[in-house]
């Protein structure tokens, strides 16, 4: 965030003048500011400094795919499926979108924030994770591409002002919900530098991100809040000053759940000096935080300094985006104070275009692109053909378009036949039957309500201005959606599902399933003859009350019996029976089974999803399946059995249209799968396991094969690849593998029609005396192709980002001598051209352990171990349990002319044995080394044995690690 040229003097206060630098403006700003107002605007909640002039302001305004919570807005596909363009183009213009809907929102609504909290850059490594959609990729670089690409777009190109300020997020080795708050995610230092901080290392440096938000979790032991990360990398990646916004609830969770520090003083204090500058906690109320810093800096926790340090960063922030400018409008290269940057036409047309560039062509055995001359009656069925879904991080839709009414626009709606295959079902109890009372749409609530609420839509709450359900002589059809586990929605006649509000009352009165507690899911529980109807929202029971049904605990449960009126196959299987083609639309709703505090337990679809495309084929062969999700699903079967298969993420107010369209082959596919699709869960390591290269997970380490690789998919018309080259460029004088790798490739589009290609550069090292990945992505480009036209395309990579590794024997990035392989392909496995490349340069050096010793964080490879943090400040250790017995690998030890005798720094906080036992890798004992009880898991003692076989030379080193005890280090 650079500063303005020094102009002529003014009158105006100088943090006020445009013309001085940004740092002198902040400065004097910083002076004008009482302490007490200094530390107030460490809340997410700044108060407004009314004797400076100075507004309000609050950090964070979610952004991930389009402005949310702030009512209606242009909704983006969701970032999953943005990562499935391969685009960085699209992705910037997005972007900017984005950006320029903010300011315009805000010229009509001044809470609307521009520190907006996007992309998250968290890496997609296990399709479980609740979140999967918020993510872009399950690589580093395509990735950081991607948010370099988001955050560009949102800051915008003026050299010293900022349309939007973006904060990455969630920092760091964040990919479980799963008691998301007090697990620990064990990273080694290979996988920390080579695949978790690679994926902000490059958005970062790309110089247009305003600063990163910690995730819940612990990494190693410590709270990602305290992370000594952001100091020791993150800020040497850029000059700028960056913001480090905590996560909601985050700072009280160092004391309240992780139990972390003793007092709020104490952990509000160490993520200051870890770098956090704005607390996000106790939602508007600041007065606890703001007691917090008072109290840590009574008690010489921290001084003045520190909150200062905190306070230069968001004044930073806040002046790159002209708040203090003052500007009358014409100055400002991002106002626009009526609005007119909103919902614009270019908007519309990007949402557009986006949708269709995430399609991903999975299998085409000849039935797709439809042909809307030769095709009569398409039969459009399944439970997501006529929605439009929203995730929690959406804004509200200004407009809509479903598969059904995407394809009726297109081919006319006397074409399309559509059928939802929800279950029909009545519900009777011992007093008679489920029936939803007429009743009038009550009118739309203030405006003004809505639109607070919109500021966390967390805070919403159910209606209960419509009537109860009731028993009664005449029942009501319910529209029964299984999305798996048992877990359904029921919804009435009238369009609105059955949910439950604050009264406990069971009413139809919800537009869709949402909020941060779900209230429109149910689950039935088997009781007797009939069922009990169990509540997914408050856990509790359907009950018949004096005023209508209503949620109880178990003991007042009612039983219910289901007659089910009509299966949802048999509607499909007579629809696709009468149909020419069959397009079946299954997936996910984003706020059900999977979603923010909310992992999933399986891939599969659910079974009557999974009961809808079968009955549609076993009608009519010409089905295709289009799944609309936010992550991958295990369907071998129906990939094997239909002829055509795709998938989309959630796409944005324009979904339908942009499927309807590469249904028709207006538009050739050409999105690729930004993560692998495993054939079974199975292949899965488990879900807190981060380690992807001992579980080898990701496409990266893989070993078996995959429903669809990372990277796949297909197009209408063919692509030839020819001409790949390689060499290397810019060397040092020294001759050391430096410079950066030059790579070309042609690319010929010899197929029937124009399309896109997304071209994938690959490199592998062969035989490295280090685990590798399979294939590395390196680099990638997509291009547009005429029918008949090819291109020449050139890429350049640096030599350390391409072929290096984190040599954890020496503590730096290394690039070995030795071969290596660049491949050129449509995906991770459809490879069509390859290149040989050898790089000469010194053997690699082993360990030099007796001048530097062993940390035992950089094992080359360890079982029944989990890393931990060796002090709350800074550095790792490695830690087992009482029960379990720990091994360490560390390859290629130098123990010179000999080592008689080792040092173990550990602590042993129980009472019972702990042991260190060393040996060569033949098995040759050196030592067993007993750690005495240190008194706490951060008491180190240091305990000296004399080697039994003193060992010369180079050897793999053995260290078996027995009892509850960290192992910090080792020395020679």
């Amino acid at each position: 965030m650079s500063g303005c040229e020094p102009g002529e003097p003014t009158t105006r206060p100088p943090f006020r003048d445009p013309r001085l630098p940004l740092g002198a403006r902040v400065d004097d700003l910083l002076t004008r500011l009482t302490p007490d107002e200094r530390i107030a605007m460490l809340h997410q909640y700044a108060p407004a400094v009314e004797r400076l002039g100075l507004a309000a302001f609050r950090t964070g305004q979610e952004a991930l795919h389009g402005v949310a919570w702030m009512g209606p807005a242009t909704v983006f596909p969701q970032a999953v499926g943005l990562g499935a363009t391969w685009s960085p183009d699209l992705v910037r213009r997005i972007g900017e979108a984005v950006g320029t809907e903010a300011r315009a929102m805000r010229a009509r609504d001044p809470r609307v924030g521009l520190n907006v909290w996007a992309p998250v850059v968290n890496l997609l490594r296990d399709p479980r994770w609740g979140r999967n959609e918020e993510g872009y990729a399950e690589d580093p670089y395509l990735t950081s591409a991607l948010a370099a690409a988001y955050t560009r777009g949102l800051r915008g190109d003026h050299p010293d002002r900022w349309r939007t300020a973006p904060v990455l997020k969630h920092w760091l080795a964040h990919n479980n919900e799963t008691d998301r708050d007090t697990t620990s995610s064990s990273v080694r230092p290979r996988v920390l530098h080579e695949y978790d901080l690679a994926a902000f290392r490059g958005a970062v440096r790309a110089g247009a991100v305003a600063g990163v938000m910690p995730a819940y979790n612990l990494v190693n032991g410590r709270p990602n809040h305290v992370s000594p990360y952001l100091r020791e990398h993150l800020r040497t990646w850029t000059d700028q000053e960056l913001v480090v916004c905590s996560d909601a609830g985050a700072p009280s969770n160092l004391v309240d759940s992780e139990r972390y520090f003793a007092t709020h003083e104490e952990g509000v204090a160490a993520a200051l000096l870890a770098g956090v500058d704005s607390f996000t906690d106790h939602d508007q109320d600041s007065s606890k935080t703001i007691g917090r810093v008072r109290g840590a800096l009574a008690r010489g926790l921290i001084d003045a300094s520190v909150v200062d340090t905190a306070v230069r960063r968001l004044l930073t922030m806040r002046c790159a985006l002209g708040e203090f400018d003052g500007f009358d409008g014409e100055d400002d290269p991002y106002a626009d104070p009526r609005g007119a940057g909103f919902d614009t036409p270019a908007h519309r047309a990007l949402a557009l275009e986006a949708a269709e560039q995430a399609v991903v062509l999975l299998k085409n055995d000849g039935l797709l692109p439809l042909s809307p001359s030769a095709t009569g009656t398409v039969a459009v069925v399944g439970p997501l053909a006529d929605e439009c879904k929203l995730d929690w991080y959406s804004g509200s839709l200004l407009r809509r378009s479903s598969p059904r009414e995407g394809l009726a626009t297109r081919l006319g709606a006397d074409r399309v036949v559509f059928v939802e295959g929800t279950d029909t079902i009545r519900l009777r109890t011992a007093a008679g039957w489920v029936r939803v009372p007429p009743g009038v749409v009550a009118e739309e609530r203030g405006r003004e309500a809505a639109r607070e609420a919109a500021l966390n839509p967390a805070h919403a709450t159910g209606r209960t201005d419509l009537p109860p359900l009731t028993i009664g002589d005449t029942p009501t059809d319910l529209a029964l959606a299984d999305w798996g586990g048992g877990v359904f929605t029921l919804r009435a006649p009238s369009g609105r599902y059955l949910t439950v509000a604050d009264d406990g009352f069971v009413r139809a009165a919800a537009e869709q399933p949402g909020g941060w507690v779900v209230r429109e899911t149910f689950a039935l529980e088997r009781h007797g003859d009939g069922h009990l109807l169990r509540h997914g929202g408050t856990g509790g029971y359907v009950c018949v009350a004096a005023d209508g049904l209503k949620v109880a605990d178990r003991s007042r449960a009612e039983v219910f019996h289901r007659e089910v009126v009509e299966r949802g196959e048999d509607a499909v299987a007579r629809a696709a029976a009468g149909a020419d083609a069959v397009v079946v639309v299954l997936g996910n709703d984003p706020h059900i089974n999977g979603r923010e505090t909310e992992d999933r337990t399986t891939l599969a679809l659910p079974a009557g999803q999974d009961r809808l495309w079968r009955a549609a084929h076993a009608a009519n062969p010409r089905t295709a399946l289009v799944l609309t999700s936010s992550y991958p699903y295990t369907v071998g079967d129906a990939a094997d059995a239909l002829p055509a298969l795709l998938w989309t993420a959630h796409g944005g107010q324009a979904a339908g249209t942009g499927l309807a369209r590469v249904l028709c082959g207006d538009v050739s596919p050409a999105g690729r799968l930004p993560q692998t699709w495993y054939a079974s869960e199975d292949d899965l390591p488990d879900l807190l396991d981060y380690d992807i290269i001992a579980s080898r997970a990701t496409y990266l380490y893989f070993d078996g094969a995959p429903l669809f690789p990372f990277g796949h998919g297909l197009s209408y018309t063919r692509f030839d690849y020819d001409g790949l080259l390689v060499r290397q460029v810019g060397q040092d004088g020294d001759g050391d593998a430096a410079g950066a790798l030059a790579v070309e490739c042609t690319v010929i589009n010899s197929g029937p029609c124009d399309g896109d290609e997304v071209v994938q550069i690959y490199a592998s090292a062969p035989g490295a005396r280090v685990p590798r990945p399979h294939r590395l992505l390196i680099a990638h480009r997509r291009v547009s192709l005429r029918r008949g036209e090819r291109v020449r395309l050139f890429f350049t990579v640096p030599v350390e980002e391409a072929l290096g590794f984190w040599d954890v024997a020496h503590g730096r990035w290394t690039v070995d001598p030795g071969p290596y392989e660049i491949h050129a392909g449509a995906s991770s496995a459809d490879i069509r051209r390859t290149a040989a490349l050898t790089l000469d340069g010194p053997p690699p050096a082993p360990r030099p352990v007796l001048r530097r010793g062993l940390e035992a964080a950089d094992h080359d490879a360890a079982d029944g171990t989990v890393l931990v943090d060796r002090t709350k400040a800074r550095g790792d250790a490695v830690a087992c349990g009482d029960e379990t017995v720990g091994r360490l690998l560390f390859r290629a030890c130098d123990f010179g002319a000999g080592a008689t005798a080792v040092t173990v720094e550990a602590a042993h906080e129980g009472t019972g044995e702990a042991v260190v036992e060393l040996h060569l890798a033949d098995g040759t004992p050196l030592a067993a080394v007993a750690v005495p009880p240190t008194g706490g898991r951060y008491a180190y003692a240091t305990v000296r044995a004399d080697l039994s076989t003193p060992p010369a030379g180079v050897h793999d080193l053995r260290v078996t690690l027995r009892g509850a005890l960290r192992l910090a280090r080792l020395g020679f």
